[in-house]
């Protein structure tokens, strides 16, 4: 038999994020017009599946080879992965089918020498279906951290700050798939033939079921189909849908308006940071680290009449910005490459409003990328940690006396987040925090934003809004 596509795209984009560096999210969206319904919701199931489950896998497959898994060749290794993922989280794909086709992959690998005991080590998880690696771990860190599949040094990291409980339940909702949100774009709300009203009638017409967001004012979700865990996940995949969408013409009509330019997917709390700055009518904003450009061009929508600035470091990310805005028929946006670490190219106190979205490690992220937890080293925070603070000084020089500065990132940690906030108004009293027009559910008690994808179903993102007050 051979190789099913989604398994043969998987297999190659596990490798090529093993190899290359490369980001699971960018190599599916790719692929995603080469392959039928069917396949493709395989496909990210896999990829996605494996990559959040990682480490949980390799501890059971070193039980099941007797042999650590830096000893296995990386098409060995993600073909393993690949065949016990799907015997133990998609319980309706047969048990030969996940066998036979990873056997298959490393023949296809040019390493026929590995098939049997490919085979071998997956026939022996199939006889042993209720091993768990975490069960004999006698340390806490250690055993969150291979339930959850998420390194020692990051599990212990969130218990120092948070608590185990909310470490572990953090972790264990990063493995769940994330809700698919959109929100409406420049190009929708000035189009009376696809008005906003008309999409959302358009779209439940076609079978997709939808509710208002929570969160980010305008923003809407697709209600995944009822019914939890692998079921649910496998009903989806059966009838060719990604994991939390209701029906495939309803799906398909959401990519065709996305790709019209009258809808754009993006997290509801990445929403909500544009609507913090409240911009309205005539006012100048600058926004240093726009890349990929989902709040600028929002923020276009919210406010056409305003005159926006947006900035990255590289000429490659603000091409990205302006194809984006090209899409969406943001025309208000104007882009530049900058360094924002350094003196802005602009007059001090030049704009209204000014958004720092800063880089970050992307600890909030994790369901979308998986794959940033293997990645991440603790000394990563620190460094970016060092960045940030340069660039919120850099930005603030820019706003007026009076006006607004928005700090955000999608990290959770706290080094990245209230300890930059708290060393920035210790250096600038002429800055103070603002109330943010937020959720009160997502307000702490120093007046920041927070959200968390176990307690609020959204990425991991933090917030301070700013005032110049003289």
């Amino acid at each position: 038999m051979p190789i099913s596509p989604a398994r043969s795209a998987a297999f190659e984009i596990l490798r090529r994020v093993e190899q290359e560096g490369a980001y699971s999210s960018a190599l599916l969206a790719a692929i995603d017009e080469s392959l039928n319904p069917k396949d493709r919701g395989l496909c990210h199931e896999l990829v996605l599946g494996t990559l959040r489950r990682r480490l949980w896998l390799d501890r059971s497959l070193e039980h099941f080879a007797n042999r650590p898994i830096e000893k296995f060749d990386l098409p060995v290794t993600l073909a393993l992965r690949l065949g016990l993922y799907q015997l133990r989280f998609l319980s309706r794909i047969p048990a030969s089918a996940a066998v036979n086709q990873s056997v298959d992959l490393v023949r296809a690998a040019r390493l026929a020498s590995a098939a049997s005991f490919v085979n071998a080590v997956l026939r022996r998880a199939t006889r042993e279906p209720d091993y768990d690696p975490s069960a004999a771990v006698a340390n806490e860190i250690d055993k969150i951290s291979i339930e959850t599949s998420h390194p020692a040094w990051l599990v212990e990291r969130w218990s120092a700050q948070f608590g185990r409980e909310e470490a572990a339940a953090l972790g264990r909702a990063n493995n769940q798939p994330a809700p698919l949100a959109f929100r409406f774009t420049a190009k929708a709300v000035h189009d009376s033939d696809r008005s906003p009203e008309r999409i959302i009638d358009e779209l439940r017409t076609a079978g997709a079921e939808l509710i208002a967001s929570k969160v980010a004012p305008g923003a809407w979700r697709f209600i995944p189909r009822k019914g939890t865990g692998t079921d649910a996940v496998e009903s989806q995949l059966e009838s060719g849908m990604p994991a939390l969408q209701q029906h495939r013409d309803g799906n398909q009509l959401a990519q065709a308006f996305a790709k019209e330019g009258f809808i754009f997917f993006q997290d509801e709390a990445s929403q909500l940071v544009a609507h913090l700055l409240n911009v309205k009518g005539g006012l100048r904003v600058l926004d240093v680290c726009a890349a990929p450009g989902g709040k600028s061009t929002l923020t276009a929508a919210l406010a056409p009449d305003a005159v926006l600035v947006a900035g990255d470091l590289h000429e490659h990310r603000v091409r990205t910005v302006r194809q984006i805005a090209a899409q969406q028929a943001a025309e208000n946006i104007h882009m530049l490459v900058h360094d924002a670490t350094r003196d802005l190219p602009f007059a001090d106190s030049a704009f209204d409003r000014v958004l720092v979205d800063a880089p970050c490690s992307g600890t909030g992220t994790l369901r979308h990328n998986p794959e940033i937890r293997w990645r991440l080293k603790p000394s990563d925070i620190s460094e970016l940690a060092t960045k940030q603070r340069a660039i919120l000084r850099q930005a603030a020089a820019k706003l007026r006396v009076g006006g607004t500065l928005v700090y955000s990132t999608c990290s959770v940690e706290r080094d990245e987040n209230e300890a930059v906030v708290n060393d920035f108004l210790d250096e600038h009293p002429e800055f103070q925090r603002a109330a943010p027009k937020a959720p009160a559910a997502l307000l702490t008690t120093d007046g920041d934003v927070r959200s968390w994808p176990h307690r609020d179903d959204v990425d991991g993102f933090f917030m301070t809004v700013f005032q110049h007050r003289r």
